[in-house]
């Protein structure tokens, strides 16, 4: 999906959610209760071979792009972003986690080496570069 990755062998699957079924994915692969906007699982094969799942939530996105923030600060991304950047944004993000990167919680996430690389990605996506 990121040919920037070079990563061989590797299948990733996006689906959309409605917000109801990924409350309930959320719970089930969480134990957290309330909408989310992107969950990734990944498979590691006996091949070598990497599978992953990336669930996105559209809602949970559009609620996000409107200032109705999920993430508990009451901010948004205001319109300028768009929804359509945003969940462009969640599928980097979601592919990012399946290929092992991870950020922390809290202030440091759209500081730490994963969230600049998800930027640089959806930056290069949004205006067709390689």
């Amino acid at each position: 999906m990121l040919v920037w990755e070079r990563v061989g062998g590797a299948r990733v699957e996006v689906t959309l959610l409605d917000g109801a079924a990924m409350r309930r994915l959320n719970r089930r692969a969480t134990g957290r209760r309330g909408l989310t906007d992107v969950l990734a699982f990944a498979l590691r094969q006996p091949d070598g071979k990497l599978l992953g799942d990336v669930y996105i939530c559209p809602e949970a996105a559009r609620r996000w792009v409107s200032g109705q923030d999920l993430r508990g600060s009451g901010r948004g991304r205001g319109k300028e972003a768009g929804v359509e950047a945003e969940l462009l944004r969640l599928a980097v993000h979601g592919t990012l986690h399946v290929l092992g990167y991870d950020h922390p919680n809290g202030a440091g996430r759209t500081r730490s080496a994963m969230w600049r690389r998800q930027e640089t990605y959806v930056h290069r996506l949004l205006n067709g570069t390689s």
